[in-house]
């Protein structure tokens, strides 16, 4: 590029002696003269030469120079620029994730907001304020609940009985579309109360599969200083005993060791730890992808046939198995498989206790006329399973001491058999 003038800035190409001679003489005064020759002085600095061409060269050098202390202050000025921008989204996304993490833990019930307890005192006087409970109910459904929590015990409000034995029936004389069904050991339902509800299932079905192995001699001595069912608060403390002995520390680290007292959601970990810590032998099966077409789990269904079937490999239509129910998870709910039917056409159809369903629902089970309709509450076939990853407990005998120990010492890392 043209040689710019330093005093104006104008372009003054190769003519930029003559240019400071017409444009700006009287800011260079005459040139002086040194020893006869003709002293040109930079009009940028004091510097006196004898040669144009050398001042020329001088005086680009200063443009230059000037050039590029300005890209230096553009580049500072753009890093500061990128430096505030960079705060500005680190602090809005510091914003948004501690934002999420107090959603999270509302919805996980981690937010100190209380527990069982405070839950249920707030919906029983939202039911007065709304003239759906008398005051005199309210007081004696709080007495109720004082006691329950005291004693540990479940006040057995939410309990359904004597459903796997209505099925037992009403299976001998279905012949519809059934060709043979596996039934769990006798299991009391249990549903959500006004203390639990939107968080306690995983607790509930704790108590559906509790139900059931207390009425297995084979778990008595297990069980031994558990002979009623434990009331929700009680469940929470027992889980606490469980990490206490050294069970899943990772899974209680989530949990801050804390759960008494909480609205926290619990999971197959949670269920597998406690069981084992009173000496039942358990494992979690990770069905961790859909192993069907538009996202099923058929391995599922054929993982549960198989648990039901042997040992009760017999020709007859309807098997009343001694087998446990197995616990089921998925994101955000969790249920009691009590079965598992054998169409005609050979397709499977798991028989599921949902905590979510009310006592009202499940007594229609019990009439002795049913027409098998109240049954749509339980079944679900292999296209109504179709979340992301399921996970199963599933109760397999009795531990001996050692075995405990051996369990809680492998449960430092837990880990679950996956499938596929």
């Amino acid at each position: 590029p043209s040689p710019q003038c330093p005093l104006c800035g104008e372009a003054a190409g190769p003519e930029l002696e003559e240019h400071l001679r017409a444009r700006h003489r009287h800011l260079l005064g005459d040139p002086g003269t040194r020893n006869g020759e003709q002293l040109y002085e930079c009009p940028m600095c004091s510097l006196t030469c004898t040669n144009i061409q050398i001042l020329e060269e001088h005086v680009e050098l200063h443009l230059e120079e000037h050039n590029f202390s300005e890209d230096i202050r553009d580049l500072e000025l753009a890093q500061q620029l990128q430096t505030e921008e960079d705060e500005r989204q680190r602090s809005e996304e510091e914003k948004r994730e501690r934002e999420e993490f107090k959603k999270l833990q509302r919805q996980y019930g981690l937010d100190n907001s209380g527990g069982f307890k405070q839950q249920f005192l707030k919906n029983m006087e939202r039911e007065v304020d709304r003239g759906r409970m008398l005051p005199f109910e309210y007081h004696k459904r709080k007495a109720d609940m004082m006691e329950s929590l005291a004693s540990g015990i479940d006040d057995g409000k939410t309990k359904t009985s004597g459903v796997i034995e209505a099925l037992c029936k009403y299976y001998q004389n279905e012949n519809k579309d059934v060709r043979r069904v596996w039934l769990s050991a006798g299991v009391d339902h249990f549903h959500s109360s006004l203390g639990d509800r939107g968080w306690g299932c995983g607790y509930r079905n704790f108590q559906m599969l509790l139900s059931s192995l207390l009425q297995n001699s084979s778990f008595n001595d297990c069980l031994r200083d558990t002979t009623l069912i434990p009331s929700i608060p009680k469940i929470q403390s027992m889980i606490e005993d469980a990490w206490r002995e050294g069970f899943d520390p990772h899974g209680a680290s989530h949990f801050n060791n804390r759960l008494h007292g909480s609205k926290a959601w619990i999971g197959a970990c949670e269920i597998y730890s406690l069981l084992t810590s009173l000496r039942i032998k358990c494992q979690i099966i990770d069905f961790h992808k859909p192993t069907g077409p538009m996202g099923t789990h058929p391995r599922l269904f054929e993982w549960i046939l198989h648990y039901y079937s042997t040992d009760n490999e017999g020709g007859a239509k309807v098997v009343c198995t001694s087998k446990p129910p197995i616990y089921l998870q998925h994101q955000g709910h969790s249920r009691t498989v009590v079965g598992i039917e054998e169409k005609k056409n050979k397709t499977l159809c798991l028989l599921l206790f949902d905590p979510g369903c009310s006592s009202q629902q499940m007594q229609k089970l019990l009439k002795q006329n049913s027409d098998g309709s109240g049954l749509k509450l339980l079944r679900k076939f292999v296209g109504s399973l179709k979340e992301k990853q399921y996970q199963i407990v599933a109760v397999d005998g009795v531990l001996s001491l050692e075995e405990k120990a051996a369990r809680c010492r492998a449960s430092q890392v837990l880990t679950a058999e996956k499938i596929p």
